[in-house]
Protein backbone atom coordinates (compact mmCIF):
# COMPACT_ATOMS: atom_id res chain seq x y z
CA UNK A 1 0.00 0.00 0.00
CA UNK A 2 1.08 3.46 -0.61
CA UNK A 3 0.47 6.15 1.52
CA UNK A 4 0.14 9.76 0.59
CA UNK A 5 -1.81 12.88 1.72
CA UNK A 6 -0.85 16.64 0.91
CA UNK A 7 -4.52 18.40 1.49
CA UNK A 8 -4.32 21.52 -0.49
CA UNK A 9 -4.17 24.04 3.03
CA UNK A 10 -0.20 22.05 3.66
CA UNK A 11 0.41 24.16 0.07
CA UNK A 12 -0.76 27.19 1.18
CA UNK A 13 0.88 27.18 4.56
CA UNK A 14 4.47 26.16 3.00
CA UNK A 15 4.03 29.49 0.82
CA UNK A 16 2.52 31.85 4.11
CA UNK A 17 5.75 30.19 6.01
CA UNK A 18 8.23 31.11 3.69
CA UNK A 19 6.47 34.77 3.66
CA UNK A 20 6.86 35.23 7.53
CA UNK A 21 10.09 33.97 7.77
CA UNK A 22 11.18 37.94 7.81
CA UNK A 23 9.91 38.58 10.99
CA UNK A 24 10.92 35.14 12.19
CA UNK A 25 13.68 34.69 15.36
CA UNK A 26 13.67 31.52 15.69
CA UNK A 27 12.15 27.90 14.30
CA UNK A 28 10.56 25.16 17.12
CA UNK A 29 10.53 22.14 15.14
CA UNK A 30 8.05 19.91 16.74
CA UNK A 31 8.84 15.77 16.10
CA UNK A 32 7.04 12.71 17.34
CA UNK A 33 9.70 11.45 20.29
CA UNK A 34 8.54 7.94 19.18
CA UNK A 35 9.21 8.39 15.33
CA UNK A 36 11.89 11.60 15.16
CA UNK A 37 12.95 10.24 11.62
CA UNK A 38 9.32 9.70 10.08
CA UNK A 39 7.98 12.62 11.54
CA UNK A 40 10.67 15.34 10.39
CA UNK A 41 9.59 17.02 7.14
CA UNK A 42 12.50 16.64 4.85
CA UNK A 43 10.91 20.13 3.49
CA UNK A 44 11.81 22.07 6.27
CA UNK A 45 15.26 22.79 6.56
CA UNK A 46 15.08 24.43 2.25
CA UNK A 47 11.65 26.38 4.15
CA UNK A 48 13.01 27.82 6.95
CA UNK A 49 16.38 28.89 4.82
CA UNK A 50 18.84 28.35 7.72
CA UNK A 51 16.56 29.98 11.18
CA UNK A 52 18.05 29.03 13.75
CA UNK A 53 15.88 25.74 15.05
CA UNK A 54 14.96 24.49 18.31
CA UNK A 55 13.66 20.79 18.40
CA UNK A 56 10.93 19.22 20.18
CA UNK A 57 10.40 16.23 21.07
CA UNK A 58 6.76 15.97 21.83
CA UNK A 59 4.82 13.23 23.41
CA UNK A 60 8.11 11.70 25.00
CA UNK A 61 5.51 10.44 27.49
CA UNK A 62 4.68 7.59 24.95
CA UNK A 63 8.34 7.12 24.18
CA UNK A 64 11.32 4.50 24.83
CA UNK A 65 13.28 7.72 27.61
CA UNK A 66 16.67 6.18 27.02
CA UNK A 67 16.42 6.10 23.11
CA UNK A 68 14.76 9.48 23.15
CA UNK A 69 18.17 10.62 24.77
CA UNK A 70 19.94 9.25 21.85
CA UNK A 71 17.94 11.34 19.85
CA UNK A 72 18.97 14.35 21.09
CA UNK A 73 22.86 14.10 21.28
CA UNK A 74 22.43 12.89 17.39
CA UNK A 75 20.63 16.40 17.09
CA UNK A 76 23.34 17.82 19.55
CA UNK A 77 25.99 16.66 16.56
CA UNK A 78 24.08 18.06 13.91
CA UNK A 79 23.96 21.49 15.83
CA UNK A 80 20.37 21.61 16.87
CA UNK A 81 19.54 22.17 20.32
CA UNK A 82 17.08 19.71 21.26
CA UNK A 83 14.14 19.37 24.37
CA UNK A 84 11.95 16.20 25.37
CA UNK A 85 8.43 17.12 26.41
CA UNK A 86 4.92 16.34 27.05
CA UNK A 87 2.37 19.01 25.89
CA UNK A 88 -0.52 17.51 26.54
CA UNK A 89 0.42 17.17 30.21
CA UNK A 90 2.50 20.15 29.90
CA UNK A 91 5.90 18.34 31.54
CA UNK A 92 9.05 20.09 30.58
CA UNK A 93 7.00 23.20 28.73
CA UNK A 94 8.02 25.64 30.68
CA UNK A 95 11.72 25.12 29.99
CA UNK A 96 11.04 26.26 26.49
CA UNK A 97 11.36 29.93 26.44
CA UNK A 98 14.72 29.31 27.96
CA UNK A 99 15.80 27.12 26.01
CA UNK A 100 14.92 29.68 22.95
CA UNK A 101 16.75 32.42 24.81
CA UNK A 102 19.82 30.39 24.92
CA UNK A 103 19.90 29.58 21.15
CA UNK A 104 19.42 33.50 20.76
CA UNK A 105 22.15 34.30 23.25
CA UNK A 106 24.60 36.30 21.25
CA UNK A 107 21.71 37.79 19.12
CA UNK A 108 20.11 39.09 22.23
CA UNK A 109 23.63 40.03 24.04
CA UNK A 110 24.08 42.42 20.60
CA UNK A 111 20.73 44.36 21.53
CA UNK A 112 21.90 44.34 24.88
CA UNK A 113 25.07 46.15 23.85
CA UNK A 114 23.98 48.70 21.74
CA UNK A 115 21.74 49.77 24.26
CA UNK A 116 18.48 47.99 22.94
CA UNK A 117 15.92 46.39 25.23
CA UNK A 118 15.53 42.96 23.58
CA UNK A 119 11.72 42.36 22.81
CA UNK A 120 9.85 39.57 22.72
CA UNK A 121 11.18 36.26 20.77
CA UNK A 122 9.38 36.16 18.05
CA UNK A 123 9.09 32.13 17.13
CA UNK A 124 7.44 29.69 14.17
CA UNK A 125 5.88 26.51 15.29
CA UNK A 126 6.20 24.12 12.63
CA UNK A 127 5.80 20.18 12.00
CA UNK A 128 3.60 17.66 10.29
CA UNK A 129 -0.16 17.16 11.36
CA UNK A 130 -1.07 15.99 14.82
CA UNK A 131 2.63 16.35 16.52
CA UNK A 132 0.95 18.72 19.08
CA UNK A 133 1.49 22.39 17.81
CA UNK A 134 -1.55 24.06 18.72
CA UNK A 135 -1.65 21.96 22.16
CA UNK A 136 2.11 23.49 22.88
CA UNK A 137 1.19 26.98 21.97
CA UNK A 138 -2.19 26.62 24.61
CA UNK A 139 0.38 25.19 27.45
CA UNK A 140 2.82 27.81 26.25
CA UNK A 141 0.19 30.75 26.66
CA UNK A 142 -1.43 29.32 29.52
CA UNK A 143 -4.79 29.53 27.94
CA UNK A 144 -6.65 27.65 25.18
CA UNK A 145 -6.34 30.03 22.20
CA UNK A 146 -5.10 27.67 19.21
CA UNK A 147 -7.61 25.18 18.10
CA UNK A 148 -6.41 21.66 18.98
CA UNK A 149 -7.70 18.04 18.20
CA UNK A 150 -7.04 14.33 18.42
CA UNK A 151 -6.91 13.89 14.72
CA UNK A 152 -4.41 15.17 11.82
CA UNK A 153 -5.33 18.65 10.44
CA UNK A 154 -7.11 20.53 13.02
CA UNK A 155 -5.23 23.75 12.33
CA UNK A 156 -5.76 25.69 8.84
CA UNK A 157 -5.00 28.86 9.29
CA UNK A 158 -1.81 31.26 10.80
CA UNK A 159 -1.94 33.35 14.28
CA UNK A 160 0.27 35.13 16.54
CA UNK A 161 0.04 34.38 19.84
CA UNK A 162 1.56 35.56 23.16
CA UNK A 163 3.48 33.64 25.38
CA UNK A 164 3.79 36.46 28.85
CA UNK A 165 6.24 39.12 27.55
CA UNK A 166 9.29 36.58 26.49
CA UNK A 167 8.07 35.36 22.93
CA UNK A 168 5.50 35.00 20.56
CA UNK A 169 4.38 31.97 18.37
CA UNK A 170 3.42 31.92 15.15
CA UNK A 171 0.80 29.16 15.06
CA UNK A 172 0.75 26.82 11.45
CA UNK A 173 -1.04 24.44 10.08
CA UNK A 174 1.22 21.06 9.62
CA UNK A 175 3.05 20.32 6.89
CA UNK A 176 3.26 16.64 5.15
CA UNK A 177 5.31 16.81 2.06
CA UNK A 178 4.16 16.02 -1.71
CA UNK A 179 5.57 12.46 -2.09
CA UNK A 180 7.45 9.96 0.69
CA UNK A 181 10.20 8.80 -1.28
CA UNK A 182 10.65 6.21 1.58
CA UNK A 183 7.38 3.73 2.22
CA UNK A 184 8.63 3.03 5.79
CA UNK A 185 8.01 6.92 6.53
CA UNK A 186 4.17 6.99 5.32
CA UNK A 187 3.68 3.96 7.39
CA UNK A 188 5.50 5.04 10.27
CA UNK A 189 3.14 8.10 10.36
CA UNK A 190 -0.27 6.08 9.76
CA UNK A 191 0.84 3.63 12.85
CA UNK A 192 1.46 6.67 15.08
CA UNK A 193 -1.61 8.88 13.74
CA UNK A 194 -0.58 11.18 11.94
CA UNK A 195 -2.57 10.54 8.90
CA UNK A 196 -6.17 10.54 8.28
CA UNK A 197 -7.29 7.21 8.91
CA UNK A 198 -9.82 7.70 5.71
CA UNK A 199 -6.88 7.54 3.38
CA UNK A 200 -5.11 4.45 4.98
CA UNK A 201 -5.88 0.50 4.95
CA UNK A 202 -6.34 0.09 8.75
CA UNK A 203 -5.13 -3.67 8.71
CA UNK A 204 -2.53 -3.03 6.30
CA UNK A 205 -0.73 0.09 9.03
CA UNK A 206 -2.08 -2.60 12.22
CA UNK A 207 0.28 -5.73 10.21
CA UNK A 208 3.00 -2.79 9.18
CA UNK A 209 2.75 -1.96 13.39
CA UNK A 210 3.06 -5.67 14.83
CA UNK A 211 5.87 -6.38 12.78
CA UNK A 212 7.60 -3.65 14.16
CA UNK A 213 6.18 -4.82 17.56
CA UNK A 214 7.13 -7.97 17.28
CA UNK A 215 11.22 -7.09 16.57
CA UNK A 216 11.46 -4.69 19.46
CA UNK A 217 8.87 -4.95 21.87
CA UNK A 218 7.57 -8.45 21.75
CA UNK A 219 7.09 -8.72 25.78
CA UNK A 220 5.07 -5.52 25.70
CA UNK A 221 2.45 -7.24 23.18
CA UNK A 222 2.54 -10.81 25.72
CA UNK A 223 1.63 -8.30 28.22
CA UNK A 224 -1.08 -6.30 26.95
CA UNK A 225 -2.81 -8.52 25.03
CA UNK A 226 -1.89 -11.78 26.29
CA UNK A 227 -0.24 -13.67 23.18
CA UNK A 228 2.70 -15.97 23.96
CA UNK A 229 3.66 -17.65 21.07
CA UNK A 230 6.26 -15.30 18.97
CA UNK A 231 6.57 -15.83 15.62
CA UNK A 232 9.67 -17.70 14.66
CA UNK A 233 10.28 -15.52 11.81
CA UNK A 234 9.23 -11.88 12.35
CA UNK A 235 9.59 -11.45 7.93
CA UNK A 236 7.03 -14.36 7.94
CA UNK A 237 3.54 -13.10 6.84
CA UNK A 238 1.65 -15.46 7.65
CA UNK A 239 3.06 -15.65 11.35
CA UNK A 240 2.16 -11.72 11.75
CA UNK A 241 -1.37 -12.36 10.85
CA UNK A 242 -1.53 -15.05 13.28
CA UNK A 243 -0.16 -13.00 16.06
CA UNK A 244 -3.10 -10.47 14.85
CA UNK A 245 -5.54 -13.23 14.84
CA UNK A 246 -4.42 -14.40 18.44
CA UNK A 247 -5.04 -10.86 19.28
CA UNK A 248 -8.38 -10.77 17.88
CA UNK A 249 -9.83 -14.30 19.62
CA UNK A 250 -8.20 -13.22 23.09
CA UNK A 251 -10.16 -9.60 22.77
CA UNK A 252 -12.96 -11.52 21.23
CA UNK A 253 -13.15 -9.84 17.91
CA UNK A 254 -14.98 -13.17 16.34
CA UNK A 255 -17.32 -13.23 13.22
CA UNK A 256 -19.30 -16.24 12.13
CA UNK A 257 -17.64 -19.57 11.82
CA UNK A 258 -15.19 -18.21 14.69
CA UNK A 259 -13.24 -16.89 12.11
CA UNK A 260 -11.53 -13.20 13.60
CA UNK A 261 -12.75 -9.93 12.53
CA UNK A 262 -9.53 -8.50 11.39
CA UNK A 263 -10.66 -5.02 10.94
CA UNK A 264 -11.95 -4.59 14.16
CA UNK A 265 -9.24 -6.39 15.65
CA UNK A 266 -6.31 -4.13 13.72
CA UNK A 267 -8.35 -1.06 15.05
CA UNK A 268 -7.85 -2.21 18.59
CA UNK A 269 -4.51 -2.25 18.23
CA UNK A 270 -3.71 0.63 16.55
CA UNK A 271 -5.80 2.81 18.87
CA UNK A 272 -3.66 0.95 22.38
CA UNK A 273 -0.52 1.18 20.57
CA UNK A 274 -1.59 5.31 20.11
CA UNK A 275 -2.78 5.58 23.23
CA UNK A 276 0.76 4.05 25.10
CA UNK A 277 -1.06 1.22 26.58
CA UNK A 278 1.42 -1.46 25.60
CA UNK A 279 4.55 1.02 27.68
CA UNK A 280 6.46 3.26 26.62
CA UNK A 281 7.91 2.47 23.36
CA UNK A 282 10.28 4.15 20.52
CA UNK A 283 9.91 2.82 16.67
CA UNK A 284 12.89 4.57 15.90
CA UNK A 285 16.44 5.24 17.06
CA UNK A 286 19.44 7.26 15.31
CA UNK A 287 21.68 4.25 14.67
CA UNK A 288 18.68 3.14 11.87
CA UNK A 289 19.52 6.54 10.21
CA UNK A 290 22.93 7.61 11.09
Amino acid sequence: MTIQWFPGHMTRARRQIQDKLKLIDLAIELLDARVPYSSRNPMVDEILQGKPRLIILNKADLADPKTTEQWIAAFAKEGHASLALDSSTGSRVGEVPAAAKKILHEKIARQIAKGMNPRAIRALIVGIPNVGKSTLTNRLAGRNIAATGDRPGVTKGQQWIKVGTEMELLDTPGILWPKFEDEMVGYMLAMTGAIKEQVINIEDVAFFSIKVLVKRYWPMIEERFGVDKPPADPEDTDEIVRVMEDIGRKRGCLVSGGRVDLEKTSGIILRELRAGKLGRLSFEAPEDFF
